[in-house]
């Protein structure tokens, strides 16, 4: 191929990507998944990987690697559907980057360019997991992992991190101030802003941790308020969402994208992770607050709400569902942005009726086997006395 047909045959290429029509795959009742990623490394501009210059790339190779895009935080503005994407790089680092949509599920296209997150304090290693609120005080805010070297660690030791809540706000997802970091006695690597103000504060929920990875004595997600958003400080937190022995959240669990308002109550997703014979296992689970108080636990259905399927279950990082962004449109639907294996970005369609009947109508784990054997012995009752089974089985 010449440099001309090479660059013809990869624009060809890259618009089809992204122009690729996606379709609902019917499921469970629950939600819908769509057939095709919304987003891959793949999706990124192409003059975002290559030199377009024929003087300086004869060969017209790749000379920035970019390798996946997921871990989406997401927002509605202006009637656009708006992802701040995690873009992980050949070279392992992230950036953030703007993905545009007209509808939520297929033809999204980045920005021309990538955020440029001011920094604040020692330069960051890595930054991802970007969860972005509109809160009620008028600006965008993205909260964020932060990730530094460890400079405790002992000699040798070069993989030892530590981990910060990086906040930053926005009017338009293109000039953004940086605040400074949160202060917290602990690691937080997944940390939500409550939309609201609550008892004049804003609200923090937190998932503190001993170490990068580990969560050591953290006992799950937890709820924290702090007066001031541009110097925010968690000194009190309480545990709202407790981690479990053999449940989906054993391990550790964390908060996803802020929480959703509906009559009924603050609609919460998290991630759940639990230890098994290939390494750790992520799926997605749902739990309500209450309106009055958004710290209380109303609904807790049992189990994972969504977890791999097919091809979700292959990447770098296996075994893997992982959601920091969702989108609530004005006709109720709700838009799931889910990553799989740390390599590219889902989305899922529901509604806030259905989401609430889940939540509401599934009931909550009994934690042994004999109480999960009753919960679908009282499922199957149910089903019997109304002459269900019968009809089921009969055609």
């Amino acid at each position: 191929m010449t440099f001309d047909e090479r660059l013809s045959w990869l624009k060809r290429r890259h618009e089809t990507l992204i122009e690729r029509k996606n379709e609902p795959i019917e499921g469970n009742g629950i939600f819908k998944r769509y057939e095709y990623p919304v987003l891959t490394g793949e999706h990124t501009p192409l003059f975002w990987r290559y030199d377009l210059n024929s003087g300086t790339n004869h060969f017209l190779m790749e000379r920035f690697g970019i390798h996946s895009a997921f871990n989406a935080g997401a927002i509605m503005l202006d009637g656009k559907y708006l992802l701040a994407v995690r873009v992980e790089c050949a070279d392992r680092k992230s950036f953030f980057a703007i993905a545009e949509s007209p509808n939520g599920v297929d033809n999204f296209r980045f920005w021309d360019r990538p955020v440029s997150m001011p920094e604040w304090g020692e330069p960051a290693t890595n930054m991802y997991d970007m969860r972005l609120v509109a809160h009620e005080d008028g600006w965008i805010y993205g909260i964020f992992c932060v990730e530094r070297k460890d400079t405790s660690a002992g000699p040798g030791d070069i993989s030892a991190a530590m981990a910060t809540a990086g906040i930053a706000r926005t009017h338009d997802l293109v000039n953004w101030e940086r605040l400074p970091d949160i202060v917290s006695v602990s690691q937080q690597r997944n940390v939500v802003l409550h939309p609201e103000f609550v008892d004049g504060k804003y609200a923090l929920y937190t998932r503190p941790q001993d170490g990068f990875i580990d969560t050591g004595n953290g006992a799950g997600i937890g709820w924290a308020l702090t007066d001031d958003i541009t110097k925010a400080e968690i000194r009190h937190e309480k545990i709202i969402d407790f981690r479990h022995y053999h449940t989906i959240k054993e391990l550790k669990n964390g908060e996803g994208p802020a929480p959703i308002k509906t009559s009924r109550g603050w609609l919460h997703l998290a991630h759940g992770v639990r230890g098994c014979a290939s390494g750790l296992r992520y799926v997605l689970y749902l739990y309500v607050t209450s309106l009055e108080d958004p710290s209380r636990v109303i609904a807790e259905p049992a189990g994972f709400f969504m977890a791999p399927e097919g091809d979700e279950y292959v990447g770098d990082v296996m075994n893997v569902l992982f959601s920091n962004g969702w989108i609530l449109n004005d006709e109720g639907q709700v838009f799931i942005y889910y990553a799989s294996c740390d390599t590219r970005l889902h989305v899922a369609v529901s509604d806030v009726d259905r989401l609430l009947d889940y939540c509401f109508g599934t009931e909550p784990d009994g934690f042994t086997v004999n109480e999960s054997v009753k919960r679908l012995n009282r499922l199957i009752n149910r089903n019997i006395e109304t002459g269900l089974v019968e009809k089921v089985n009969n055609g």
